[in-house]
């Protein structure tokens, strides 16, 4: 009786077994694709595929440079697939692959729009022969980099997607955009890169054009310690409670204003603290040791600064003729003695 049980469970087992749906190739289907849209587009773009066996889908990848798609098979049918661009994917056209449960693959062509796109730049300052680098995302394939204001070619030195150094030429500009291309197109960087050679400068890696140290205190060129362009920069230790300043001075030898100056820029490495540093000089209102709001920058603490101001903001020649003293003060500090470095400080046509 036992035996003839187990005969019968067993046929029941077999026969469930049959009803179960079957996995096989043939049933899940070939994919096929009827349309695709859109059938370009950049980074987080959502893409629409129609076709049919699309529902078993289990990886997609643009092989441009085999980046993953991330998708949710619950989303998916079998007539439709939805995903987005990676943001990783590299520019140009490419094909996306599509790789169901059983390993049937649909190969789909698509082209992905990839600018470069500039997060962050290791200077705005250069001479001919300085190399910049910059940081973000789909550099790459970037073939070319030139001067917004002449069009002149800008070497490259390396490129990785996420990293990119050129190597500035010899040059007549004063200062311009620079334009940055690959296969999708062109993108035009949101700052202006100085030419230190063009610049009238104060300080660059000394003091330039007359100028010289007459500082209140602890000051002067410093080689051995931070400068961000060259091989030094200028130093100021403000002394704890005593609103010391640094000061510029060309001492019988007053520096006339010239109209065609736009800016005045300098890199400044802030203290261990974020605090106001004021310009001013001996035509500003009050003198230069002066803390007139509109020749104010507010430094952050522990890293270099790029300040860019505009030279009608500035008040250093109201008093009328040239300046003699250029000085950058500090309200405090009040709790501990703070050194700066100033480097770059430069009028730009």
């Amino acid at each position: 009786m036992k035996q003839i049980f187990n005969n019968i469970f067993f046929l029941l087992v077999l026969g469930m077994i049959g009803l179960l749906p079957s996995c096989s190739k043939e049933e899940i289907g070939t994919p096929t694709l009827s349309t695709i849209s859109p059938g370009t587009g950049p980074g987080g773009m959502l893409v629409t595929l129609q076709g049919s066996n699309l529902s078993q889908m289990r990886s997609i990848v643009f092989d441009g440079n085999n980046a993953p798609a991330g998708f949710n098979p619950n989303f998916n049918t079998d007539d439709a697939i939805l995903f987005r661009v990676p943001d990783t994917a590299s520019g140009g056209a490419q094909n996306i692959i599509l790789t169901n449960i059983d390993g049937s693959v649909l190969t789909v062509p698509f082209n992905v729009v990839a600018f470069p796109n500039i997060k962050t730049s290791s200077n705005f300052d250069f001479q001919a022969g300085d190399e910049i680098t910059f940081t973000g995302v789909n550099l790459e394939g970037v073939n070319e980099v030139k001067f917004e204001a002449n069009n002149e070619a800008i070497e490259i030195i390396s490129k990785s997607n996420k990293s990119l150094v050129i190597k500035m030429p010899a040059t007549t500009l004063t200062r311009s955009k620079l334009i940055i291309s690959n296969a999708s197109g062109s993108t035009l960087t949101a700052d202006e890169y100085i030419n230190i050679d063009q610049a009238f400068q104060i300080f660059t890696d000394d003091y330039q054009n007359g100028f010289a140290d007459g500082s209140w205190g602890d000051a002067g060129v410093r080689t051995e310690a931070a400068f961000k362009t060259g091989t030094a920069a200028a130093s100021k230790t403000y002394a704890k409670g005593n609103w010391h300043l640094i000061n510029f001075v060309r001492w019988g030898n007053p520096l006339e204003k010239d109209n065609d100056w736009k800016f005045l820029v300098v890199w400044v490495k802030g203290g261990s603290l974020d605090y106001d540093l004021y310009f001013g000089t001996d035509k500003s209102e009050g003198g230069h040791g002066s803390f007139n709001e509109g020749n104010k920058i507010s430094v952050k603490a522990n890293v270099w600064n790029y300040f860019k101001i505009p030279v009608e903001k500035l008040d250093f020649w109201k008093g009328g003729g040239g300046f003699e003293q250029l000085g950058i003060r500090i309200q405090g500090p009040d709790a501990q003695d703070e050194t700066f470095y100033f480097d770059d400080l430069m009028f730009v046509k």
